[in-house]
């Protein structure tokens, strides 16, 4: 099994918490048999039950055609339209020596200064458009795609040939845009919500356009699923989802997802939206906050170790001890370093992380460790999957509906009506 959790810091700060284990069960039982309040939204389950998923070789195609072509492939898309793939390709994408195409993205904020230099940058270079909307519609990714579409056709004679729409199968204003333009289409399922969206074509695309194993982070993500058909309240996404309710019925109110890679903070990114947007609604849920150690150790560490005692914190980690530099000896010591000497820089980071579990579970702030043994499509495929059917029973021991999001069209209302729309 990649991925490993480790509870040794957060039992201490719970009592009588195998009383839950039959709640968990039975949450765990209704997301397997589709007993949640929005069954027709468990498509990121059923759809991995043959051990891949609805039209990925036709996806490979495309990213072979874009990797032969391209520079840049550009992903426009907001939240589950470009949080999965980003997370992915930092994780499983050299940070600064890139083979393939570069992938890019825009649509996500509203930034002016952004746009400009973006297609400034992609000015002389070959660029694919990967649009990502299920309805077209949301005002972020659309304003962007208009400029970007009038960009690309301005500077290529085959612009309809350069644009990929993945969106809604049947209807919706971007699916009527793509039809009358002759745009490749792939479809995200009526009963994928976008947070969940990251093992269709949604994701899959960009990942496999920047040369990341697609058939292999597919077949872990249903490995996973298949696993957890039969498991008991011993798996480890079952104790994650029960212990976190354990916690939030105590009055725990933020969970700390501290990541100790900085390859690991779009994971993070990632598993903010999922449990924010899946528990955070009547006035129930974790707050999701995501912080990357050691960095942010010197700026909020300060207040995690020693402030009011709102939280709970998962370390997500890699198994690397070994990885990166060894410290080299020095003649003379002049920076005081030379008792670390032959140490790999991967052993002291695990003993950052050590330390910093022990010192913040000692200060207050129960914590679990998530532990990947290999960074690699094998172990974030499985990784994926475990968050996603942690948070379907979270959300259903809740007692909300983990696969609606109402407050995020609140924002929506006010700003239409502000612009006038």
């Amino acid at each position: 099994m990649p991925v490993r959790l480790d509870r040794s810091r957060l039992l201490p700060a719970l009592t009588n918490r195998d009383a839950l284990d039959a709640r968990v069960l039975d949450a765990h039982r209704r997301v397997l048999v589709g007993e949640t309040r929005s069954p027709e939204m468990l498509g990121w389950r059923s759809m991995l039950a043959g051990g891949t998923v609805p039209e990925l070789d036709a996806v490979l195609d495309v990213a072979d055609e874009i990797r032969d072509r391209a520079d840049v492939l550009l992903c426009v898309g907001i939240g589950g339209s470009y949080l999965g793939a980003e997370a992915v390709l930092q994780a499983l994408t050299p940070t600064f020596a890139r083979s393939g195409p570069e992938v890019l993205f825009a649509g996500h904020h509203l930034g002016a200064a952004y746009l400009d230099e973006l297609l400034a940058y992609l000015d002389g270079k070959s660029v694919y458009v990967n649009v990502i909307s299920k309805s077209g519609t949301t005002l972020e990714p659309a304003l962007a795609f208009r400029h970007v579409r009038t960009w690309l056709a301005n500077r290529f004679s085959d612009a309809d040939r350069r644009i990929v729409a993945t969106t809604d199968g049947a209807r919706g204003t971007l699916h009527r845009l793509a039809a009358d333009a002759g745009w490749r289409t792939f479809t995200i399922p009526d009963s994928v919500g976008g947070r969940f969206s990251v093992l269709t074509p949604v994701g899959l695309l960009p990942v496999a356009v920047a040369g990341v194993d697609a058939r292999a982070l597919v077949a872990a993500a249903a490995a996973e699923a298949d696993a957890l058909t039969t498991a008991d309240a011993s798996h480890p996404a079952l104790l994650y989802a029960g212990d976190r309710f354990a916690l939030h019925e105590a009055g725990t109110s933020v969970e700390i997802l501290a990541v100790m890679d900085p390859r690991l903070r779009g994971l993070g990114a990632w598993w903010q939206q999922l449990f924010g947007e899946s528990e955070g609604k009547e006035g129930k849920g974790l707050f999701p906050v995501v912080l990357q150690y050691t960095t942010d150790l010197h700026s909020v560490g300060q207040y995690v170790q020693e402030g009011r005692r709102l939280f709970c914190e998962t370390f997500l980690r890699l198994a690397d001890d070994d990885a990166g530099p060894t410290v080299a000896p020095i003649a003379g010591d002049p920076d005081d370093l030379n008792d670390l000497a032959g140490v790999p820089l991967g052993t002291v980071n695990a003993r950052a992380w050590q330390g910093t579990a022990d010192a913040h579970a000692e200060g207050g702030v129960p914590n679990w460790t998530i532990t990947l043994q290999r960074l690699d499509a094998d172990a974030v495929g499985h990784l994926l999957y475990w968050y996603e059917h942690a948070v379907a029973v979270g959300g259903t021991l809740l007692g909300v509906d983990p696969f609606n999001q109402p407050g995020v069209e609140a924002y929506k209302g006010k700003m239409y009506a502000l612009l006038g729309r």
